[in-house]
């Protein structure tokens, strides 16, 4: 996982990179990233990223988000990672359905403000197997919040994402995005005890940090959610908490220093039916199951 929150603070205090301006304000996207091959005339125009919809959390990031059904007067979702749940890291082969929980997440508008606080009902699905994601059912709808606050929910795209995809990953909590493209795929990813499947590999230009962890990350050309942000390999260790390595569909081990990962989306909108209900029974769904 992108390392623990206060580990993070102090990893900027060392290096001189003062914690109050990456708060303060939206930062532009990463200077780093390689330079874009112009697009032909025929390319769809780039969809401009902002914060509107994303959510702090205490520890983490995260967003308000529908699926493609959803309507508006459905319960809205939060989704944030696994390990970013306030009851602690789930363990290996652990799936949490339908947990009630009352905690608040601070909703942002398109400049990076806060505007107003959501409130979780419940823990509607997390776990931090074969993926890494945490999913809210909030006491309020799409509706309300609108309404109170003009924000819209950010779309799960329920399509699998393609290397070379520009991509913004858009934290809440630093109030700051990270601009790269889908790199590639790892069959597995392996951190500590736990596993993932068919990871996003980032781009180098995303060098994400602690409290990043559970921002969305959005495909530039449609605006969509295609992951959720989670980990990265800081200090080149093999397969360890907070250095996962990738494992080859032959078992073949690779390790990317200062590499980081998101975990796709695109599985969520078939496990959830009318009313924004969770149902892993239905067809199509493969999350994991209690």
């Amino acid at each position: 996982m992108n390392k623990p929150l206060l580990a993070a603070l102090a990893t900027l205090a060392v290096t001189g990179i003062g914690v109050a301006p990456a708060a303060a304000s939206p930062a532009a996207p990463a200077s780093s990233a390689s330079p874009a091959a112009p697009a032909s005339p025929a390319a769809p125009a780039a969809r401009a990223v902002s914060f509107a919809g994303t959510v702090a959390l205490s520890n983490c990031s995260g967003s308000l988000v529908r699926l493609p059904a959803s309507e508006d007067d459905d319960p809205a979702l939060v989704m944030s990672n696994g390990h970013c749940l306030e009851t602690g890291f789930p363990a290996a082969g652990e799936v949490v359905v339908d947990q009630p929980s009352s905690r608040s997440f601070g909703l942002l508008n398109a400049s990076g403000t806060r505007v107003g606080t959501l409130r979780a009902g419940k823990i509607a699905y997390a776990t931090m197997t074969d993926t890494d994601v945490s999913l809210y059912q909030l006491t309020s709808t799409y509706a309300q919040i609108r309404g109170s606050y003009g924000i819209s929910p950010l779309t799960l795209d329920d399509t699998r994402p393609t290397a070379g995809t520009a991509i913004t990953v858009v934290s809440a909590y630093w109030k700051r995005t990270y601009a790269c493209s889908v790199d590639g795929f790892a069959y597995r990813l392996k951190e500590g005890e736990w596993t993932w499947k068919d990871s996003v590999r980032y781009t180098s230009a995303c060098q994400t940090i602690g409290g990043t962890s559970g921002s969305p990350v959005v495909d530039n050309a449609t605006g969509e959610v295609v992951a959720v942000n989670n980990t990265g390999n800081e200090d080149g260790g093999r397969c360890t908490d907070n250095n996962p390595c990738e494992v080859a569909e032959d078992g073949t081990v690779t390790v990317r220093e200062g590499i980081n990962y998101g975990q796709q989306t695109y599985q969520i909108p078939a496990c959830f039916g009318l009313d924004n209900k969770l149902d892993l029974s239905r067809s199509g769904c493969v999350l994991p199951k209690p």
